[in-house]
């Protein structure tokens, strides 16, 4: 989470990219591992994980409930015969429907989600503020006030819209119009193509999600929300304004060869 932030602790290091050009290269995954482990043991590795448990669960528990209240019918096999309108009536229904169960279920399950990327950026700060589920409700709700629960909730909204538009319709057309029904593993292809899709389209969509975690911490009392680490968000078009200008809506998207760009905040020395 800290080099979501644009927080790199360690300094890069030199190496050469497919050109045999010197680039400089930050820390992965297991670097940044090793390093949280050296300062602060293996439990470190964990900071949150109880919120991001209970966030999950919520988000779950939600959307079996809300399918179950707000259900539709399947959406019909679309095949090549279909006319384009009936075949996007058919996806638009079902996407809607999903749009709704998702947006409802990321709202209730966002308070924990907050306090989760909160009890993790404490590591660039050395701070304890938030050290319990029930202690950060507390802190959160005297200091901020309900609307502390939802900071960078929008952006969020929106990715999950726009990963489920583009990822259904997608999936739609390939498998509407790429796949002949003639073909004896048609079926095949089309249980994998929404599984495939989703990953292309949530590198897409990253960004939003990415914004939404720097106003959940923007400004909340922690290092890791004010300068030098960060800017002061107003809103989550300025984040990502300032993210653009700088090149870094991509920021923290590989957790492996991760090239260093502008932006990004080294050890203060």
């Amino acid at each position: 989470r800290s080099s979501d932030l644009g927080h790199e602790p360690i300094p890069p290091s030199v190496g050469r990219n497919l050109l045999g050009r010197k680039v400089l290269y930050l820390p992965g995954f297991f670097t940044y591992a090793r390093h949280i482990v050296r300062v602060d043991g293996k439990h470190g590795l964990f900071r949150g994980l109880t919120p991001h448990i209970l966030s999950s669960a919520l988000s779950s528990v939600s959307r079996g409930t809300l399918k179950k209240a707000c259900p539709i019918e399947d959406l019909e096999h679309v095949s090549n015969r279909d006319d384009v309108r009936t075949s996007l009536r058919k996806v638009v229904k079902e996407t809607s429907n999903e749009i709704l169960v998702q947006c409802l279920s990321r709202i209730i399950s966002h308070p924990m989600h907050v306090i989760s990327v909160r009890c993790m950026v404490q590591f660039v700060g050395r701070e304890v503020k938030y050290s319990g589920v029930f202690g950060s409700i507390t802190h959160i709700f005297k200091e901020e006030g309900i609307k502390g629960f939802f900071h960078g909730v929008i952006p969020q909204l929106l990715g999950d819209v726009v990963f489920l538009f583009c990822c259904n319709l997608l999936s739609h057309f390939i498998n509407a119009y790429a796949v002949d029904d003639n073909f004896h593993q048609a079926s095949v292809i089309r249980s994998y193509t929404k599984f495939v899709m989703g990953i292309a389209v949530s590198m897409l969509t990253y960004p939003f999600f990415l914004v939404g975690d720097l106003l959940a911490v923007s400004n909340c009392g922690l290092a890791a929300g004010t300068a030098p680490y960060s800017p002061v968000y107003t809103s989550w078009i300025h984040c990502w304004r300032d993210l653009y200008a700088k090149g870094q809506l991509f920021r923290g998207s590989s957790l492996f060869y991760r090239r260093m760009s502008s932006g990004v905040q080294l050890p203060l020395q």
